[in-house]
């Protein structure tokens, strides 16, 4: 598929475009920054402010589906989903984050007492921007949170998937390595099995 990618030089986003590269797919790797954007197979690198909406729309116009993975405090919800909109993209996939999945019926990860203070207001962000993407009536969107800890680590290609609960495991933990969570992200790219819907993995 030829694939926009937004973000394509951040901790998340160079592991996608990675998984992508891997897989075969073309992508418009879009950063700020291109010096940081990695030298791939099939991979065009090209600059863009994401705070630039026309901008934005011309670099998704054209491709078979954008995935977005930038920092919700550094960049504009509303821009974000309208260049989305108005490039005409058949599909829009957004790296999502934890905070906003369930740990108890009604009761939200960023809601309780043990949740960083630091991540906050990052994490309130990104729920609003979910909440943005469900009130979207025609837009393709894909919302795809990780566990409550990724980082750097393994490519497996071995995780759980659920949709708005916190995955955990046996002990209490919820983590994801960015390789693996690249790998689900570019499952659904290809599967197209979560449309207009969040999911999450973990291990």
């Amino acid at each position: 598929m030829k694939v926009a990618l937004l973000g394509a030089s951040g901790m998340v986003g160079s592991r996608i475009l990675a998984e992508l590269s891997a897989r075969g797919h073309q992508v418009t790797a879009l950063a700020r920054d291109t010096a940081k954007i990695a030298a791939l197979p099939g991979v065009t690198a090209r600059a863009v402010d994401a705070f630039d909406g026309k901008a934005l729309a011309a670099a998704y116009a054209g491709h078979d589906a954008v995935i977005s993975s930038v920092h919700y405090l550094a960049s504009d919800a509303d821009t974000l989903i309208g260049a989305a909109k108005a490039s005409g993209v058949a599909r829009y996939l957004v790296v999502g984050g934890a905070g906003s999945l369930e740990v108890a019926p009604g009761v939200k990860l960023f809601d309780t007492p043990q949740f960083p203070a630091l991540y906050l207001g990052e994490a309130k962000a990104g729920g609003a921007f979910l909440d943005k993407l469900k009130a979207e009536p025609a837009l393709n969107w894909t919302f795809l949170s990780p566990a409550a800890v990724i980082q750097p680590g393994e490519r497996t290609g071995r995780f759980r998937l659920g949709t708005d609960q916190l995955i955990v495991d046996a002990a209490g933990n919820s983590a994801i390595s960015a390789e693996d969570f690249a790998v689900a992200m570019v499952d659904e790219l290809e599967t197209g099995k979560h449309a207009r819907m969040r999911f999450t993995l973990g291990y």
